[in-house]
Order: C-alpha cells, then structure tokens, then sequence
C-alpha cells in the first residue's frame, strides 16, 4: 500500500482509472479533453476522477483559486456535477471551499501528510492482518507472483512496472481484507498521498526499497501468516514516513 491505497468501488475505479488510456491535460490552454474512458461512471463520479487526477498531478497546482464556471469549460461537464465533486474533494482535503470567495487548492503539507500517516498506519495494518487471514487460495497466488514481480522490477530500477504492481496490489488488498468499511476510510487519503508523492518522488523516493517492502507484505499474506503480514505493513508505513520526513530537507 505505496501512495495509491487499498480500494472499495470507489477506490477501484481510482486506481483502474490510471490503468486505461488517458487524455493528456494541457495546463497552457486551460482546457482539458472530455475523457471517454469512464463510460460506467456518474458525471459527478466524472467530474471527481478528472478533478482528483488533475489536482493530484499538481495541474491545479496548490493555491490555485478555481471557479465553478471555468471548471464546467474545461471538463465539458454541467455545474450540479462540479459543485458535488468539488463537495468530494474537499472532504478528502483537496480543494478548500471559501465562501462568496470560490475553492482553494489545499497546499501540500508535510506535517498534514504526518498525520494522516498516523491513521494509514492502523488502517493498513488491519487491512494487511485481514487479507492474510481471509485472502482465498486463488488470491494467495496472486499475492505470491506480485510479490516476484516486485522484486524483479526492483533489481531492474523499474518504475513503471513498480506502479502498475502497486496498483494491482491495492485492488488486491481491498479484495481479500473483506472488511468495506476500512477500506473505505483508507480511500479518502488516497488523493493527498499520490500528490504528496508525485510533488516529491524524484527527489526522496527510493523505488527498490519500496518494491522490496511492497513484497514482504504480499508474501506474509500469500503465506497466511497475519502476524507478519501486520509487521511488514507497519515497515512499510516507516519507510513512507521516512520519506516523507525527507521531503523537510528537499
């Protein structure tokens, strides 16, 4: 559970969402291609995946004052729509709503990310305890070939793979933990992680250890043994933590 946490519905389709086709958004013309690859989903639900992805990926960069209207220009998308996933975004403490003032892109805090790493760690932990304990003997074999499949992408500096691994992981995770309601809350920190980490990656990332550490917890869940499926959770929060103390030097 890197950057890109476990999932329910909503999750799922955040993290398969970055698995499809994507239109590129073009900061310099203000105006972003309408994505025709969330034919399943609500407008509002629409309009949250590309406002999520455009804030997460510092489009909308911190600070930045948006409007109702000019959103409704960019996405092609009508207003009712924008206004309940701006709602959205802020409860995930993405946008700020001011008052007769419009919404805020919430800044990136390092302090703020400390904290909610304090909540990760105990969701992430139950999670990972839970998909050890529950996880089917066909899920277990997943875990185990995620598990390979980390490692190798870690020897070969593989990031690209490292992602997509991480992304199957978080959808796999979710799965076996059978518990929606954890899942659920780890979901709402989804968004403020990725932007953390896409803001300082380059810089503080170390992408091996992340693959290795990644591994250790689909191992211990491949193998059923919850009490290390919990403990390798916990090192994995410590490296994230590490990294995000790291970014206070950057």
């Amino acid at each position: 559970m890197n950057f890109v946490t476990g999932k329910t519905a909503s999750v799922r389709s955040a993290s398969s969402d970055r698995k499809r086709s994507r239109k590129a958004a073009d900061p310099g013309s203000g105006k972003v291609a309408v994505r025709d690859d969330l034919p399943d989903l609500t407008l509002t639900e629409k309009a949250y995946q590309q406002l999520e992805e455009l804030i997460t990926t510092l489009v909308l960069p911190p600070g930045m004052v948006l409007g109702e209207q000019s959103l409704v220009q960019r996405l092609g998308i009508g207003r009712t729509p924008i206004r309940e996933a701006l709602q959205r975004l802020a409860r995930d403490g993405l946008v700020v709503v001011m008052p007769r003032r419009g919404i805020l892109v919430s800044d990136i805090n390092v302090r703020t990310q400390l904290r909610l790493l304090e909540t990760r760690r105990v969701l992430e932990r139950l999670i990972a305890r839970l998909a050890a304990e529950r996880a089917t003997p066909a899920e277990r074999a997943v875990f185990a070939g995620i598990a390979g499949a980390m490692r190798a992408a870690a020897a070969a500096s593989d990031d690209l793979a490292f992602m997509r691994l991480d992304h199957q992981f978080n959808e796999l995770m979710a799965s076996a933990s059978r518990n929606e309601f954890a899942v659920r809350s780890l979901a709402s920190m989804a968004g403020l992680s990725r932007r953390f980490w896409y803001q300082h990656y380059q810089q503080a990332g170390d992408l091996p250890l992340s693959a290795h550490l990644h591994a250790d917890v689909c191992e211990a869940v491949a193998k059923r043994d919850v009490d290390a499926a919990g403990a390798a959770s916990d090192r994995l929060i410590d490296y994230i933590e590490s990294f995000a103390r790291k970014t206070l030097d950057t």
